[in-house]
Parts: structure tokens; C-alpha cells; sequence
């Protein structure tokens, strides 16, 4: 029997619905491959659930995680020179409340620097293992006919795997616009499908395939199934009210 490859994309904290498309895939650990693409936190509500899974993923079932542009964001608040402003104005705020509780602002009016700088020093020092585990996570992976990324490979690049880290989890345009270099399927998350073809299901061209089916905006989170050579597609509707 065949070994069936499942590729999942842009959780961002939708917990339910990715159990829910395990099971809606069949998903068996033992038998099958999971490929994840990135961008575990941030806008959804449990954020915090989806990345102790992963790493249960990782850790047991010898699944493969990459880094995604939130995960980057999430990471990067704690660094020497933190970009706060950018993690909490792309959704951060909600990672924050999965991590330390829904009431961790409560009580104070509007949001507050010193309790959100206090979150910062609580998740440090019971999720240590969480950001380490983020920190690990590599940018790219590839077998014989496919390469997998978050976000896309910049064209000009002849050695796709030269290409400056932040490419892949953060290229858009210049990527979806342009042929790529490379002779092998590039299957990414980082754009909703909405944005390509007007659809929230899986989108098919010569050489990409884009799966990320906006869940946390709520349409769709969809996993990309492959089986010798074919492609089937699989995918549950967001718990998420849409905005339209």
C-alpha cells in the first residue's frame, strides 16, 4: 500500500477544525506522512493547543513542521529587539489571551504595555519549551517532486535554498506572479485561495499549489493529500464567522 502524504497550512489557533480535518482525512500516524506549513498562532483562539500539538506531531509521529511569517512574529517578540507592534497588530493579542487566559487583560482599560510586557515574562517561563520548539522549526522541505514552504520561493534565485530565510515564510507577489526556477511542485500556505481564484478550496497551477483555505477568517482549512503522483483534497469549514 502506498504511503499517503498530508499536507495542512495557516491553523493560526483553529484547533477544532484541525483535528476535525485529521479525522476527516483519515489521518494514521503510522501509515501516512504530515507535512505542516507554518503559521500555528496568532488570530485564532487556541493557539496554544495547536502548537503543543504539533509538537506531539513532531515528537511521536515524526511528522514535519515548518516556520510560518506568524510563528516568525510570535518569535521575534522575544528577542533583543523586539517588533511588538507587529505581532500584535497581525493578531498577536490572541495568542497572548490562549497562552496566559482569556482574562489576562481584563480589568484594565483598553490594552495595557506592562501586562502585556508581564504576559511576555509568563509565557517565558512556563511555555519555554514552546519558543524553543518554534525556534527549531525549519523554513523549507522537499522530496523527490515536490518542495513544501510557507510562503513561496523568490524566482531569481537559481539555488532556491539560498534564498534569504524571510522569503520563505513572508514572498508573495513576486512569487505568484512569476514562473519559478525550480523543476519540482511548489506546494505553499501564507496566501488565502480566495485571493487566487475567488475560491477557499485547494488552487492548482502548472507549478504551485496553494492550500491555505483562509480558516481563520472563516472559510475553509483544507489539507492536501498525495498519493503516487495524484492529488486529492480534503477540507472542513471554519468555526469563524466571516466578515462578509
Amino acid at each position: 500500500m502506498s504511503k499517503r502524504t498530508f499536507v495542512i497550512s495557516d491553523i493560526h489557533g483553529c484547533h477544532d477544525e484541525f483535528n476535525k480535518l485529521l479525522k476527516e482525512c483519515g489521518y494514521n500516524s503510522k501509515t501516512d506522512h504530515l507535512i505542516l506549513l507554518g503559521d500555528y498562532v496568532d488570530r485564532g483562539f487556541k493557539s496554544k493547543e495547536v502548537v503543543s500539538q504539533v509538537m506531539k506531531l513532531v515528537y511521536e509521529d515524526d511528522a514535519i513542521a515548518l516556520r510560518g511569517n506568524h510563528d516568525q512574529m510570535f518569535l521575534d517578540i522575544f528577542s533583543d529587539e523586539p517588533d511588538d507592534y507587529l505581532f500584535l497588530h497581525n493578531g498577536g493579542i490572541s495568542t497572548i489571551e490562549s497562552y496566559c487566559g482569556l482574562n489576562w487583560f481584563e480589568g484594565y482599560q483598553g490594552f495595557d504595555y506592562m501586562r502585556y510586557l508581564q504576559a511576555k515574562e509568563f509565557i517565558l517561563k512556563h511555555y519555554t519549551n514552546h519558543i524553543q520548539f518554534l525556534r527549531s522549526l525549519r523554513c523549507h522541505y522537499e522530496d523527490d517532486n515536490h518542495i513544501y514552504v510557507h510562503a513561496g520561493l523568490h524566482p531569481m534565485y537559481e539555488n532556491w535554498k539560498e534564498q534569504p530565510a524571510e522569503h520563505f515564510i513572508w514572498i508573495r507577489d513576486i512569487f505568484l506572479n512569476n514562473k519559478t526556477s525550480v523543476d519540482k511542485m511548489v506546494v505553499f500556505g501564507h496566501t488565502p485561495t480566495v485571493n487566487l481564484h475567488n475560491s477557499a478550496e485547494v488552487w492548482f497551477s502548472e507549478e504551485k499549489i496553494g492550500i491555505d483555505g483562509g480558516c481563520v477568517f472563516g472559510y475553509k482549512l483544507n489539507c492536501l493529500e498525495i498519493i503516487e503522483g495524484s492529488y486529492n483534497t480534503h477540507s472542513v469549514d471554519s468555526r469563524l464567522k466571516r466578515d462578509d
